[in-house]
């Protein structure tokens, strides 16, 4: 079907005729897309500053991944795991090449990441801890919408409908190391975190947090999982974003960028924590030849493009311009991150005005709430391309400004 014949159909009536209301969408119809742009079904023009929610790490349609998944499609679409799977085994092994030797179980998303990551540590705790299952992680946090993974959410509001949610979790401040102490007991066996919290508005833990966390895990015998979902594949300007900070975790969950756009989740073990046999764990899908071609696609892709040094140098260059337009508009604060990941306080609760203006005019952003904007574009972006978003910003600023709640 052509753009011209998808412009003909309206889908946001068939949506609601056949789709259910699950997500609260923009009144936009996406059709094609590449590099940092995609189009609509009347055929405007968008700067894509959202990428699929941290997703499409390389742009829309990526060369590398088109080409790895075409040539897949043609040799083997899925096998059982039953069997040896040659692409998942070289996904595995470029993994285990960035994570210093880490070994993978692959799934389709990051929940299942979690949920993976959430089984292992309990069986940790069979064997090295006297049975203990609690898994402390962060408020504003955010693992998945499974019952294990929003009962490991650390935000209410994904919680409220779902109780009474599994037992053995519990919530603690972020960046506050000794409320993670106070809150470890004879039934803790891991700690949960994202080194830079995601979904909870772009949040980077401090090094003093992150360390004490990996200290507090080797002196009181407990797992500690990152949670890389939305912050690892370069999106920081390191691989992953618990580099950062000097510390290695014992277990690493992934997904979102992992394959470019490709559903993949990923679940990365320490030697350590490598305790999985045959038959503790599962899955039909993950670690599907087309997936893990994609993926073998994008990390190649990374390493040999330099997009980690890119994806730094950018993140940089977007940031301050960011602080230029936080100095020239006063509704909103100076902006916070790491590398391609940023987000920006907005008074007012005025963040999906901005949202909502900003496509108006052809750029793509995400608020995370009233107050917070957030943008997660792809590791390919161009300085030209940030002068392009940092001026169809400006002018979305310059309109939102003219409305009496800003008081700018």
């Amino acid at each position: 079907m052509t753009t011209a014949e998808t412009g003909k159909r309206d889908w946001v009536a068939l949506e609601h005729q056949y789709y259910q209301g699950t997500f609260k969408r923009q009144p936009l119809t996406l059709v094609r897309g590449e590099g940092p742009r995609v189009w609509d079904s009347e055929g405007k023009i968008y700067l894509d500053f959202v990428a699929g929610i941290a997703v499409n790490v390389l742009g829309h349609c990526h060369p590398a991944v088109v080409k790895a998944v075409q040539e897949q499609v043609t040799q083997l679409v899925h096998v059982s795991n039953l069997y040896y799977n040659v692409r998942q085994i070289e996904l595995a092994e470029l993994l285990g090449v960035q994570s210093r030797g880490m070994r993978s179980f692959f799934s389709n998303s990051g929940a299942e990441a979690n949920e993976g990551a959430i089984k292992l540590a309990r069986k940790y705790g069979r064997l090295h801890r006297g049975g203990a299952y609690e898994i402390i992680s962060m408020d504003r946090s955010f693992h998945g919408r499974t019952l294990a993974t929003t009962a490991a959410t650390g935000q209410a509001s994904y919680q409220a409908t779902w109780v009474p949610l599994p037992d053995g979790f519990k919530q603690v401040p972020f960046n506050d190391l000794e409320a993670v102490k106070q809150a470890t007991s004879e039934k803790t066996v891991g700690i949960l975190v994202e080194a830079v919290q995601g979904e909870g508005g772009i949040y980077p833990a401090t090094q003093e947090y992150l360390q004490g966390l990996r200290q507090w895990c080797d002196e009181q015998n407990l797992v500690l999982i990152c949670d890389e979902v939305q912050a690892g594949m370069g999106r920081t300007g390191k691989f992953f974003s618990w580099e950062h900070y000097g510390i290695r975790p014992d277990i690493v969950t992934m997904a979102k960028g992992l394959a470019g756009g490709v559903p993949i989740g990923a679940m990365l073990t320490a030697p350590r924590t490598d305790l999985f046999a045959p038959g503790d764990h599962g899955t039909t899908f993950g670690g599907n030849p087309i997936a893990c071609a994609a993926g073998i696609a994008t990390i190649k892709t990374i390493v040999e493009e330099n997009l980690l040094e890119n994806a730094a140098k950018m993140g940089d260059y977007w940031n301050a311009k960011l602080e230029e337009l936080s100095n020239k508009y006063t509704f909103i604060d100076s902006p916070r991150g790491l590398g391609l990941m940023r987000a920006v306080h907005v008074q007012h609760g005025l963040a999906p005005v901005i949202v909502q203006k900003a496509l108006e005019h052809g750029l793509l952003l995400n608020n995370t709430s009233p107050d917070t904007l957030r943008m997660i574009p792809p590791l390919v972006l161009t300085a030209g391309d940030i002068d392009e978003a940092a001026h169809v910003l400006d002018q979305t600023l310059a309109e939102v400004a003219t409305l009496p709640a800003t008081q700018a």
